[in-house]
């Protein structure tokens, strides 16, 4: 039997509506694939990247999009608001593209790894905007995806990708390449040579510490990682299972997975027929206490996000007069929320929080004031955290609220009604969370 193409614009059709296509309450947290989900236990390897060393195998889960050619760099100029003129081969950048009403489609990272060639990776929606503009507008430029492991049907990946990351990860680079690696840049990497194989090294870590991100052909995947933990085991080093690594973000203060801004745009009638139905932005579910009918209110703009560094208004790019004009009409602000202990106890899962993507409703005096984005146990702190998007006049550090924690059954219930869902008192605190994260990490 022939397979036949469904577009997302037909699942849409279909469903009736974007929301009664993606609305699916009761949805699983994401985790990682292929990765063990506990190897020291997830709230022990918390505690490793705050205190020593881990180890992460990032090489399944990732999408990651090719590109190469003389209009490479053009290309993710005019899709995007990054600068892509001030672009030293090796840099990798915060990739922010976005519709033409100023909303994200979603980030990712961006690595030029050569004169004409970039490698972006992520969340497939971003690579799935550049890749379709790539086509539509006739560039000169060639590409191909290797996706995450859930659509790979066995394949090996292309790349592996292993980050090292905590106080002692410098310990580890060091003991592992014979001593320091060439002076670089955050965001910025270096060729190297570990066990006979070659590859790159990109100054990162997730966790608001020192750390690198090893980047290479992943036929070298299982030299590397061995040469990787045979140097850290002095220095106590951890392996990262799926659990944990899924919660490190919201320390932080990095929101994984805004929804696309793409799903009634009449001009983005054409690129949502060419989607197919089973992609990302057709499958990525939406749940939690706060619903609507309106796919809009789940749009975020990159100024709400935290993106301001990483946008250039020194070039046109779609969507650039509308994310302008944002600049100053922001009314949403990031932060962490800390939710009350004696109300998490009394629900009785506390595991339930261990990484819950749900936009659950935020208020203040029964007024909604925002939503979470990913909540999660935080096991060194003994804190749930909840990073979410609030009304500016509400992100007051201190500031109390209450997240209503639920399943919205949708469409054909209020959104407003009350469902009798319980109510967590919480505490506003700023976003990133990590003091390292938000005051030195990104200035070194």
């Amino acid at each position: 039997m022939a397979w036949e193409f469904v577009s997302l614009q037909q699942g849409i059709d279909e469903a009736g509506s974007p929301i009664r296509l993606l609305w699916k309450p009761g949805s699983d947290p994401w985790k990682p694939p292929v990765v063990d989900d506990e190897y020291a236990g997830w709230g022990a390897e918390q505690t490793a990247w705050r205190t020593d060393v881990t180890l992460s195998d990032l090489s399944f889960h990732m999408s990651d999009t090719f590109l190469r050619g003389p209009d490479a760099r053009r290309l993710l100029g005019e899709v995007s608001a990054n600068n892509v003129e001030s672009f030293e081969i090796g840099q990798a950048k915060q990739f922010v593209p976005v519709a033409a009403d100023g909303n994200i489609i979603t980030d990712g990272i961006l690595l030029r790894d050569g004169e004409e060639s970039f490698v972006l990776s992520g969340v497939p929606a971003a690579q799935n905007w550049v890749t379709s503009h790539a086509v539509a507008g006739g560039y000169d430029v060639e590409f191909s995806t290797d996706g995450s492991m859930e659509f790979r049907f066995g394949e090996q990946p292309r790349l592996f990708r292993m980050q090292v990351q905590g106080p002692r990860a410098l310990d580890v680079v060091h003991k592992a390449f014979g001593g320091p690696l060439p002076e670089t840049k955050f965001f910025h990497s270096t060729p190297v040579t570990l066990a006979g194989r070659s590859f790159r090294a990109l100054r990162h870590g997730m966790a608001g510490q020192a750390g690198y991100e090893f980047i290479g052909d992943y036929a070298d995947h299982d030299a590397v990682k061995d040469a990787l933990t045979a140097a850290g085991e002095e220095f106590g080093i951890s392996l990262v299972g799926a659990l944990s690594y899924a919660t490190n973000g919201i320390e932080s203060g990095w929101i994984p997975t805004p929804t696309p801004a793409i799903y009634t745009d009449p001009t983005l009638a054409e690129y949502r027929q060419r989607l197919g139905l089973f992609t990302y932005e057709g499958q990525n579910p939406l749940y939690g206490s706060f619903y609507s009918d309106r796919i809009e209110d789940y749009y975020t703009s990159p100024w709400e996000l935290g993106y301001g560094r990483s946008i250039s208004f020194n070039h046109d790019f779609i969507g650039r007069d509308a994310l302008q004009a944002a600049k100053d009409q922001v009314h949403r602000t990031k932060v962490t929320l800390e939710l009350d202990a004696d109300d998490v106890r009394a629900l009785g899962t506390v595991d339930a929080y261990l990484n819950n993507y749900g936009r659950q409703r935020i208020e203040a005096g029964d007024e909604l004031v925002g939503t979470t984005f990913q909540a999660a146990r935080i096991a060194p702190l003994g804190r749930v955290l909840a990073l979410s998007l609030v009304d500016t006049a509400r992100a007051a550090p201190g500031t109390q609220v209450e997240v209503v924690w639920g399943d919205h059954p949708g469409h054909g219930t209020d959104p407003d009604a009350d469902l009798g869902f319980p109510r967590i008192r919480a505490t506003v605190q700023p976003a990133p969370y990590n003091e390292y994260a938000r005051t030195i990490y990104r200035k070194d």
